[in-house]
């Protein structure tokens, strides 16, 4: 099939969203008004608390909240066939992830930018706030880790793709030094600078890769986790303006262009889907997912339709930057719309691949028992229509330099090469393979590491908050003691699973502690709407809450007993077992805690909303 009709009608389908969805959202149920100052301007510091423009804000945002969920969620899911993960990206942003972004970013922009624990804490209860905390810090650090595990995949002994990547981060310090120290608000300036030295970078990256720097470059999967870690703290401890806020602007710009150029690249190249509509794996026994359609595919695809990772940046950095609160819509959904694209262009450029050569990549083969177990199974599940076997496999590596594309598992690099035959068959661009594989590969490490960098940073707001409760100073972003342990602590958490873990338990744990995370964040939403006094419109964010909720409920339970458990009874994985399941455990009691108390609220709130109603009809007041 051609993927031109599909792109084309999904275009017009999330502008439709966009146009007359949102504009319901943000009159109706969340009454924006631009009158109220925002917290931008009321607790304005220079660091966390900064007003922003709007489109240096958006970029900001969609940076941080577009990490590997939408690009690599969407070509592991690949594996069931193309129809299924297109109809949850399409369905799932439009209603669900869309709504979940902007309703948090209002509420939290209203609430002097507090996180979503703390919201949790004075909408629902103090125990929802304790539990949300608590649920938050699980959850938080296995979704960097997740995040953080597809980059080293992606880099590990790639010297072009750990220089082109390395230089976006002191072309970043340059932007934010000179847009808001040297020449303060010449932007149009900075931008034009940031995306002159994004192409410098690309081709510098293939000259060092082909001289005798190429060693110092090429690194271990290992050494790149750790320089991943201690570029995670600088950055979560420095003022927001120096690093974080150019560096995600600068990313925004090579995400936003990519993904635009992909879009006009499949409607001018019109790739033929060579994945079919559905596979036989739908019923399970999938090599990458090992699991059935439902409930996985929709904790496989995770961010590009539903992310509770985002409800950290819609109540982190985001609310405390935001000028007007009209911008909370084009941001909050907007942004969500534009990572639903980024999902449906990641899907297509992954099953534009022939069976064969996509599963010859994502399935391990590092020693010859993997390679034989590989054999076997292209031997037994190829069948007419659906073969397995590799075809131009070879020639991809060649034409991209890589030394082996076989078992680069985690997605990126099937990302990278759907993207680059696609950049390759436009007119006037072809024979420069090589060139755009290490573009995709650098605008896949760039989505996710601004994830990286902002979600620590979120995250150590939040663990200060909590440890605040104990001792005061802790829970103050801009006291730099503080800053530097529960940043610490935080880098050392995701670290830790990066370096214990694999593609095959830390994406399913991702998965499912995300779309929790989204559970809690719609509950949150929910209790925002009543209290507010428009229960009427609470089904806006009970809709989705209801799916998201059920559907990763049973996965969690099936991820127990199908997945972690098999790792316990074998003596080099048990303690990992132990761990996942342990954890899984906990996420899913939490959110059953606060769904409980969340009800209960709910209940008592209309009912009181009721009495009064029913008082003033009685008095005639």
């Amino acid at each position: 099939m051609s993927a031109l009709p599909i792109m084309i009608g999904v275009l017009c389908f999330l502008a439709i969203a966009y146009r007359y969805y949102s504009a319901f959202l943000a009159t109706k149920v969340m009454v924006l008004d631009d009158s109220r100052e925002t917290p931008a301007h009321t607790m304005y510091d220079g660091q966390n608390y900064y007003p922003t423009n709007k489109w240096v804000l958006f970029g900001h945002h969609f940076a941080a909240i577009s990490g590997a969920g939408p690009l690599v969620g969407p070509v592991l899911a690949a594996q069931f066939g193309f129809l299924p993960g297109l109809l949850w990206l399409v369905i799932g942003v439009t209603l669900g992830g869309a709504v979940h972004d902007f309703i948090i970013l209002a509420a939290s922009t209203r609430r002097k930018g507090k996180s979503l624990a703390e919201i949790a804490r004075t909408e629902i209860s103090p125990l929802s706030g304790v539990i949300t905390g608590i649920a938050i810090m699980f959850i938080v650090v296995i979704a960097l880790a997740g995040l953080g595990l597809v980059v080293v995949k992606a880099l590990g002994e790639s010297p072009w793709g750990t220089f082109t990547v390395g230089f976006t981060i002191p072309l970043a310090l340059l932007m934010g030094l000179y847009m808001y120290k040297f020449r303060k608000g010449k932007i149009t300036e900075g931008t034009i600078i940031g995306v002159i030295g994004l192409f410098i970078a690309v081709i510098l990256g293939g000259r060092i890769a082909e001289s005798s720097l190429a060693p110092t470059f090429t690194l271990s999967e290992t050494t790149i986790t750790y320089l991943m870690a201690a570029y995670g703290f600088i950055a979560s401890v420095l003022p927001v303006w120096m690093l974080l806020c150019p560096r995600d602007y600068l990313s925004s710009y090579m995400k936003i262009g990519t993904v635009a150029f992909l879009i006009i690249g499949v409607i001018v190249v019109a790739p033929h889907l060579n994945m079919p509509a559905t596979t036989p794996f739908v019923n399970g026994g999938g090599p990458i997912i090992p699991g059935k359609l439902y409930p996985f595919v929709f904790i496989t695809i995770a961010c590009g339709a539903i992310s509770g990772f985002h409800s950290l940046i819609s109540s982190g950095t985001t609310p405390k930057m935001i000028s007007l609160e009209s911008h909370a819509r084009m941001i909050g959904y907007g942004g969500m719309l534009m990572e639903g694209v980024v999902g449906v262009v990641a899907l297509i450029a992954a099953t534009s691949l022939l069976p064969g050569d996509y599963f010859s990549i994502n399935i391990d083969q590092k020693d010859e028992q993997k390679k034989a177990a590989y054999m076997q199974f292209v031997d037994t599940h190829s069948t007419e229509g659906f073969d397995l076997h590799e075809q131009e496999l070879e020639r991809l590596t060649q034409e991209t330099g890589e030394k082996n594309l076989r078992g680069r598992t985690g997605g990126a690099v099937t990302l990278a090469i759907g993207i680059a035959r696609i950049f390759e068959k436009i007119p006037g661009l072809n024979g420069l393979m090589k060139y755009w594989y290490h573009f995709a590969i650098m605008f896949e490490a760039l989505f996710i590491l601004t994830t990286i960098d902002t979600g620590t940073r979120v995250a150590r707001f939040m663990l200060g908050e909590f440890l605040g409760r104990v001792y005061k100073p802790l829970e103050r972003p801009d006291w730099l003691p503080g800053a530097i342990v529960t940043t610490a602590l935080i880098v050392f958490g995701w670290v830790y699973f990066i370096r214990t873990g694999s593609v095959s338990t830390i994406w399913p744990m991702f998965g499912i502690a995300n779309q929790l995370l989204a559970a809690i964040a719609l509950c949150v939403g929910t209790t925002v709407i009543i209290n507010s006094g428009r229960a009427k419109y609470a089904w806006v964010t009970i809709l989705p809450l209801s799916f998201v909720a059920t559907t990763t409920l049973i996965a969690g339970w099936r991820s127990i007993f199908d997945i972690f458990l098999k790792d316990t009874v074998k003596p080099e994985t048990a303690a990992r077992g132990y761990t996942n399941v342990t954890l899984t455990a906990i996420m899913m009691s939490c959110v059953i805690i606060v769904l409980v108390d969340s009800v209960l609220k709910w209940r008592r709130t209309i009912r009181a909303a009721k009495d009064v109603a029913e008082a003033v009809v009685v008095t005639g007041d």
